[in-house]
């Protein structure tokens, strides 16, 4: 039996026990965090070069397509380094960085996605008090706000998480450090106070949820009482992105969470863990960029812009040689 001062890492759980399949699972995560990687860079330049876009919805965008980037870069490189030198191990510094940074993540992305409804409850149902209510200054204190947030409850859950002490070995049945998986190391009956942090993370999660769906209700009640098909379907078309990520988010952490344990099982659990802590990041952007003609419009434009300054480049290198 050992206790936390001896543990200098902890055991990640492996995707695959035959080299092949490692391999396969190093391809497979490197290629849906180069998508990521692209998907979320692009967002985030297209709208900070263009000063069009500099609106209090695409500057909300930008900060998700920022936490979206931190998210997956916090457990994906990891498990592919894993893969690729066939090893299991994550030192316990290690470990305790990356479960506050993916809470953090994770935290400040959902207050964002809160702050991102009120975003679209004011654009339709308040628009002449748009400029008022979403002011520059506003947006920055509400971003600032979800930062913070997830900021604050990553810090108590990793203090408190990483002050039990450990007796249960250090292999942890996930592929990146988390909450649950490290209380089951813990002996004391401290982790009592873990739990109750995460009732409290859980009500204030509830809380944002109501909040939420108060929120789409207000603008579902104005959205049909536009006249114009048009009108409803434009007023439709500034929704449905933000709602598809909140139901993509919202779905894959609750199944993840309290699926019935009756249908548990490792590789179940472990594909689960894939799909909400790996999958939205990857897919946002693509949500995002599918409805949305303005963001397609600046980032072609950007594109070919750039396009046009190397062509450029690159005669005026070939004359001077």
């Amino acid at each position: 039996m050992s206790n936390s001062s001896s543990i200098s890492q902890f055991l990640l759980l492996a995707f695959a026990d035959r080299r092949e399949l490692q391999l396969l699972h190093f391809w497979l995560f490197l290629g849906i965090y180069l998508a990521a990687l692209l998907g979320n860079g692009l967002i985030i330049t297209t709208i900070a070069c263009d000063h069009h876009l500099h609106t209090p919805m695409y500057f909300f965008l930008l900060n998700l397509s920022i936490l979206d980037l931190g998210a997956i870069s916090t457990t994906v490189p990891k498990s592919m380094d894993n893969s690729l030198w066939n090893t299991r191990a994550i030192s316990y510094l290690g470990c305790a960085a990356q479960l506050f940074l993916f809470v953090f993540f994770i935290s400040a992305e959902y207050c964002l996605l809160t702050i991102m409804s009120y975003d679209r409850y004011v654009a339709i149902c308040k628009p002449l008090h748009y400029g008022t209510l979403l002011g520059s200054r506003a947006c920055v204190h509400m971003a600032a706000a979800a930062w913070g947030t997830g900021f604050l409850n990553a810090f108590l859950h990793t203090a408190n998480t990483f002050s039990l002490p450990l007796c249960q070995g250090n292999v942890l049945d996930q592929f990146f450090c988390e909450i649950p998986q490290i209380l089951k190391l813990s002996c004391s009956h401290s982790y009592l106070r873990e739990v109750g942090l995460l009732v409290l993370s859980v009500c204030l999660a509830f809380g944002c949820f109501i909040f939420i769906v108060v929120t789409y209700a207000q603008i579902f009640r104005v959205v049909l009482r536009i006249p114009s098909e048009q009108g409803r379907h434009k007023a439709f078309s500034m929704c449905l992105p933000h709602l598809a990520v909140v139901s993509l988010f919202l779905s894959t952490v609750l199944f993840a969470h309290l699926k019935p344990p009756s249908i548990s099982s490792p590789s179940l659990d472990l594909v689960v863990s894939v799909l909400y802590s790996v999958v939205p990041p990857a897919v946002n952007p693509l949500i995002y960029s599918m409805r949305n003609q303005e963001l397609k419009d600046s980032l072609r434009k950007i594109m070919t812009g750039s396009f046009s300054e190397a062509i450029k480049f690159l005669f005026s290198s070939a004359q001077r040689s």
